[in-house]
């Protein structure tokens, strides 16, 4: 069996499991100062299945397009298929979860819905801090002051005001809602191993604790959310608690480029990555970490079995 990941940018993968090909997330036309990932959503010509995190702009934009052209069957929260419902997607190709859901995608493959957790947009400049830089406070808080406290994204002054202008224009005409509308965390089992995908960096501990992966596709942005509060430490912390639950050999990081300068940055970079990289040798001695760029063609759980079949 052959397992191929590619990574579009931000928390968007494409998943291919022999001749299988699953979308995780669709966000992959950004803004013109994003680096360039090499491909649009209009000229992905095949799925079979897309599996959408939550129903933000930056994880479910594209997935009208992508659906429309491909056929393909849409998993999502109720949110993210009314949003689809009111872009033209057919109903017959929608599917609603919220967790608890276990779907047949082929002979060979099912895979598990779990409910899960929006990392904490509520606290200003999240996208910010370094993955090592321990973030504390804001606990114990209601809906009211948290909401109460979120002011927009502070742009450095020096910004083109014309880029300024494009970036709220790439919000408004990019599917997608206002609303999380619940995020949802997905586990693929197949014959070679099993394969997590999250796309924001967020969970329930009695959740996660109870799952087992092969291999991990993890969030890395923003500020953490652990049980509905934020977490008191950094995104190298996070990464290695979830790595710590789920018990992964394999690990792969998500939404850590710089997906809409300069509100983002880049994590992607080795600098950034290092901590990351020892934590998860601290927790999970032998994890093997991809180190991924775009349009690459991973390989995923590989074992010379595979190779012979």
């Amino acid at each position: 069996m052959s397992i191929k990941l590619d990574w579009l940018g931000c928390a968007t993968f494409r998943l291919c499991i022999d001749d299988l090909t699953i979308m995780l997330d669709t966000y992959i036309d950004k803004v013109s100062t994003a680096p360039t990932v090499g491909i649009t959503a209009s000229e992905i010509k095949e799925a079979d299945f897309i599996f959408i995190g939550h129903s933000h702009f930056d994880h479910i934009g594209g997935a009208d397009v992508i659906a429309k052209n491909t056929g393909a069957q849409v998993i999502g929260s109720n949110e993210s298929v009314r949003i689809l419902i009111d872009a033209g997607v057919p109903e017959k190709q929608l599917r609603r979860a919220q967790g608890g859901e276990r779907y047949r995608l082929n002979e060979d493959v099912t895979v598990r819905v779990f409910p899960s957790l929006h990392s904490c947009i509520w606290i200003p400049n999240t996208f910010q801090p370094q993955t090592d830089s321990i973030q504390t406070g804001h606990l114990n808080l209601t809906e009211d002051e948290r909401w109460g406290c979120r002011v927009p994204d502070q742009l450095p002054e020096e910004t083109n005001p014309n880029l300024i202008q494009e970036i709220e224009r790439h919000r408004q005409n990019t599917l997608g809602s206002s609303e999380i509308g619940g995020a949802l965390c997905y586990l693929f089992d197949t014959p070679q191993g099993s394969i997590f995908f999250q796309d924001t960096s967020g969970c329930w501990t009695g959740v996660i604790s109870d799952l087992r992966a092969d291999a991990a596709i993890l969030a890395m942005a923003g500020r953490p959310n652990i049980d509905g509060e934020p977490i008191q430490g950094s995104l190298t912390d996070y990464i290695g608690f979830m790595a710590s639950m789920l018990k992964p050999r394999e690990v792969i990081l998500g939404h850590h480029d710089d997906w809409m300068p300069p509100r983002t940055k880049d994590d992607s970079n080795p600098e950034s990555l290092k901590p990351v990289i020892n934590r998860l040798n601290l927790v999970r001695p032998g994890t093997k970490f991809h180190q991924q760029k775009y349009m690459d063609g991973t390989c995923l759980l590989y074992t010379s079995d595979a190779a012979d079949e």
